[in-house]
């Protein structure tokens, strides 16, 4: 295999990683929220903050240096729409899942205290973080559709 090829495929399946576990985390997490049980919910979370660390942030890492080297190897210029478009993106996804690594910390941290403390239901403040989470991975979401397009299409 050549090593384009072998970049292709790894940034192929950076990019599967990143939609993939990022769309896997946000509907479990979102289902554990529709219960409104403390312990589902931390125990969610737990998961989610093991599954951002261990998949997403690897693939966040990969994905850059796979892309960088194709488009060094391929010729192309990072002043290209679809590349500079695709950059911006990146940068907006990071900058929306970031945040979103500190709210699912802290979040998992009050469900774990409500559990602790035996609480029926989760404080107001964890609700008021849910909301910001939720609305943060729409951003992110419709980046990475873009991103996979423009990966695809490459339009002038």
């Amino acid at each position: 295999m050549d090593l384009i090829l072998a970049l292709k495929v790894l940034d192929v399946v950076g990019a599967a990683v990143l939609f993939g576990t990022g769309l896997g985390i946000a509907f479990f997490q979102f289902r554990a929220n529709r219960r409104e049980s403390p312990a589902a919910i931390a125990a969610t979370l737990r998961t989610v903050v093991i599954a951002d660390y261990l998949f997403t942030a690897a693939a966040a890492v990969l994905q850059p240096l796979t892309g960088l080297l194709l488009v060094h190897l391929r010729g192309y210029a990072l002043s290209q729409t679809w590349i500079a478009v695709s950059l911006a993106l990146y940068v907006l996804i990071g900058a929306c899942w970031l945040p979103v690594v500190v709210l699912q910390i802290r979040m998992r941290d009050l469900a774990e205290a409500a559990v602790a403390a035996g609480e029926p239901a989760l404080p107001a403040r964890y609700h008021a973080l849910a909301r910001v989470w939720f609305w943060l991975g729409w951003p992110a979401f419709l980046s990475m559709l873009a991103i996979f397009w423009l990966m695809i299409a490459k339009p002038a």
